[in-house]
């Protein structure tokens, strides 16, 4: 059977509610889900709750933007790393302690953000966003969505290629934990830590892609997103096997968003996507020896 272990819900910037979430991995046939939100574990027990309903299981998360500027002084001119965290729960712990703290600054840049767009010449007022997340967490693809409404851009992608995405105009960045911080205080809150779609990294030479996790690894991280809706079979296979080589457990998730990433289902991704089963036990049983 499948599983999807990277999904979003409007707690963060997904558009589905965290119990449609679930309906839709259960009628994808799931046997489990994972809630990934961004900085922010407020869905979790509504999901938890539909899961039982469904009869599925259901594996808590989060998604944390990470500075990895320590392991590549180019860092911020390739792209973003993140990392998916599962079996976080919502209670007390010392990576939900600084999720509050993350969250102020994921606060402060949106206000940034919108100042920028204004003296470009693009009114997104704050209520209008505020509006689109409705009580979950506010990020980019709200803001994103304002300017599709108010017709300043055609859809959230030429949002983010034109205004919002690294190197663009209105691009802000924030305050992020630093790759060593988010594994230690992932793994003290009994949390499984695994690098969320690698591609992102922009490293086009899979030798210092490799070099990277085996390090990495070595500094604690379980697992690596082998398999990902932004990867073809090909690379999936190529993923696993250098997952193999060092020793990193692998996971896959379709990275859900709803109609914030149209085309990205839950379960099949772009329509070709399976996260085996295996897969999910292979990070159990790392979990059982944290």
């Amino acid at each position: 059977m499948a599983v999807d272990l990277h999904t979003h819900s409007n707690v963060s910037d997904g558009s589905e509610t965290p119990s449609e979430v679930i309906r839709l991995a259960a009628n994808a046939g799931l046997r489990a889900v994972a809630l990934t939100d961004h900085d922010i574990l407020a869905g979790l027990d509504d999901a938890r709750a539909a899961a039982e309903r469904h009869d599925i299981e259901f594996i808590p998360g989060v998604e944390l933007s990470l500075d990895w500027r320590s392991l590549a002084p180019d860092a911020d001119q390739r792209g973003g790393m993140h990392m998916v965290v599962l079996w976080i729960e919502n209670q007390a712990g010392p990576l939900q302690d600084r999720l509050a703290d993350l969250r102020l600054g994921r606060e402060r840049r949106n206000h940034t953000i919108l100042e920028r767009l204004a003296s470009l010449g693009i009114d997104v007022p704050m209520e209008e966003v505020l509006a689109r997340a409705g009580d979950g967490s506010v990020g980019r693809p709200h803001i994103a969505a304002v300017m599709v409404d108010r017709g300043y851009v055609p859809d959230i992608a030429a949002a983010f290629d034109l205004y919002l995405g690294h190197g663009a105009p209105a691009y802000v960045s924030r305050k992020r934990l630093t790759v060593e911080e988010a594994i230690s205080l992932a793994r003290a809150s009994g949390g499984v830590p695994v690098l969320a779609h690698p591609h992102t990294l922009g490293f086009e030479d899979d030798s210092r892609l490799e070099s990277l996790l085996r390090h990495l690894h070595s500094t604690g991280l379980i697992g690596v997103e082998t398999h990902h809706s932004a990867a073809e079979p090909g690379r999936r296979r190529i993923l696993r096997r250098m997952a193999d080589r060092v020793g990193l457990v692998p996971s896959g998730g379709s990275d859900f968003h709803g109609t914030y990433k149209p085309g990205i289902h839950i379960g099949v991704g772009c329509g070709d996507l399976h996260v085996p089963d295996e897969f999910l036990e292979g990070l159990r049983a790392q979990r059982a020896v944290l």
